[in-house]
């Protein structure tokens, strides 16, 4: 399905993400929804969600204008299943594949810390390894702010995170957690990316 979308999207000059990810449990799959909510918000950029459990081949991933990756921090780093694609991808590292094309990250974690920032610098080095842009996630932490303390539920950026979306979920279901402040970062950050994608094509 997203290789018709894609095709059908190079028809009318749209500017393609793909949103790569792994979620164990529904959460990280959860952020990576409202991500692509937040890219496909503006016109002429459409998102679609990249399982690496369904990615066939890393070329699939050639044609499209930005990357978003995405995972859930299992002690501490990426879980295998995403590492397996990472080491797939570097097929296209030898042909240059993904070099300057825009880049992301995001990692979800059942703790507010979990060593986040390990996984988004694995995802942010990646990238770099392919040589593409990384965009950081540009959204002040809103904690504190309209009486909210630090780390309330519906503040946005509530990890404080620059390199990338670090979100948190309870043990619970995806349907509810992620609380509405990370999930709104989310979009937030897709529509920054989005944004950026527009300003690459002009130039």
């Amino acid at each position: 399905m997203p290789i018709l979308y894609l095709r059908m999207n190079i028809i009318f000059n749209m500017k393609n993400v793909a949103i790569v990810y792994y979620s164990g449990y529904g959460h990280t799959k959860k952020v990576a929804e409202h991500i692509r909510v937040g890219v496909n918000a503006l016109k002429k950029v459409h998102a679609v969600l990249i399982s690496v459990d369904e990615l066939q081949d890393v070329d699939a991933l050639n044609d499209y204008e930005a990357i978003v990756f995405g995972a859930p921090t299992y002690m501490g780093s990426v879980p295998y299943q995403f590492k397996k694609f990472m080491d797939d991808a570097s097929k296209v590292w030898l042909k240059k594949g993904w070099k300057d094309k825009l880049a992301a990250g995001f990692t979800n974690s059942g703790s507010l810390s979990g060593d986040k920032f390990n996984v988004l610098m694995q995802l942010c080095t990646f990238a770099c390894q392919h040589g593409m842009l990384w965009l950081s996630l540009g959204i002040d932490n809103t904690s504190g702010q309209n009486e909210h303390h630090s780390g309330h539920l519906e503040a946005l950026n509530r990890m404080g995170g620059s390199l990338g979306l670090m979100t948190q979920s309870e043990n619970d279901s995806p349907e509810v957690t992620p609380p509405i402040g990370d999930k709104r970062t989310a979009e937030l950050f897709g529509r920054r990316i989005a944004e950026y994608v527009i300003l690459l094509a002009k130039r």
